[in-house]
């Protein structure tokens, strides 16, 4: 399974980089929303776990271009966004999943898979 990673902080994105790897996943790690964009167009992902708060191209803003352009990879949200009305509003704009920080790496993994 390779996954697009999507995440600007750099402790939270080497740990999970680690974790996925060692769960035996390709991971691709893209730190802002821009390189984001273009991996999603030059690579073929089964799972993108997207941060919201990216520096540049927000990671709402990245999620409701993937699809716009009919892009129904799954993207599992991981932030610091935690609210219900977060919550709610980024499964509306097509998160397949969402879970707020901080966040089981266990959890994560397992959904992966799943989604």
């Amino acid at each position: 399974m390779r996954i697009l990673l999507v995440e600007d902080d750099e402790l939270i994105g080497s740990g999970l980089e680690v974790a996925l790897r060692n769960a035996a996943f390709a991971v691709d790690w893209a730190k802002d929303g821009q390189h984001a964009k273009l991996a999603l167009t030059t690579t073929r992902y089964d799972l993108v776990l997207l941060d919201l708060g990216l520096p540049g191209l927000s990671g709402a803003s990245l999620l409701s271009q993937i699809r716009a352009q009919g892009n129904f990879v799954p993207v599992l949200v991981l932030t610091a966004r935690d609210t219900v009305g977060d919550r709610i509003a980024g499964l509306d704009a097509g998160a397949d999943g969402y879970l707020g920080k901080p966040f089981d790496l266990g959890e994560v993994i397992s959904r992966c898979p799943r989604l």
